[in-house]
C-alpha cells in the first residue's frame, strides 16, 4: 500500500448539457482550470454511455467485457482526476440504468449528456500524485511524489 495526503482545494460544480460528451467536458475543464489531482461526485443521466462491467476472465492484464446503452439511462458516479501524461485522466465507475435493467462498471470512451449531468469537483491540494501505465497491470494506477 502506498498513500498520500493533502487538502480540499477549489470546488467546481458543472453542468453538462444534452449531447456533451462527459469526459471530454471533464478533461476540458480539467485543463482549463489546471486540476492536477482531484474527486468528483455526478448524478444526471445519459443519452448513450459505454461501460466496462468487468474483466472476461479472472487474468491480469484483464481483457474487459463491455457493455453498450443507446438509450436514455440515469446515471449516478464517483471519479477521480489525476494526469497521466501531463494530460488529465479520467477514472469514472458509475451505476446506469433503466426500468429494471441495472449496469455499474468503468465509463469509458464516448457518452452523451441526456438533459443534464452534474458534477461536484473537489480538488486536493498538498500532493503530488499521477498515473504511470504499468503494461504487467494493463492500466495506469495512482503512483506518488513526495510531500
Amino acid at each position: 500500500m502506498e498513500y498520500s495526503k493533502g487538502n480540499i482545494g477549489r470546488v467546481f460544480t458543472v453542468r453538462i448539457d444534452t449531447g456533451e460528451d462527459l469526459l471530454q467536458e471533464l478533461e476540458g475543464i480539467a485543463t482549463k482550470e489546471n486540476i492536477k489531482s482531484a474527486v468528483f461526485t455526478l448524478l444526471g443521466a445519459v443519452a448513450k454511455v459505454n461501460l466496462v462491467v468487468g474483466p472476461k476472465e479472472n487474468a491480469i492484464p484483464p481483457e474487459p467485457m463491455w457493455v453498450n446503452h443507446t438509450e436514455p439511462q440515469e446515471v449516478i458516479g464517483i471519479g477521480n482526476i489525476f494526469t497521466e501524461e501531463g494530460r488529465p485522466k479520467i477514472h469514472l465507475h458509475t451505476a446506469a440504468g433503466r426500468g429494471d435493467n441495472v449496469n455499474v462498471g468503468c465509463l469509458r470512451g464516448e457518452s452523451a449528456a441526456f438533459m443534464v449531468l452534474e458534477v461536484f469537483i473537489m480538488e486536493i491540494d498538498g500532493m503530488e500524485a499521477m498515473r504511470a501505465f504499468d503494461a504487467t497491470k494493463g492500466f495506469a494506477p495512482i503512483s506518488f511524489g513526495k510531500n
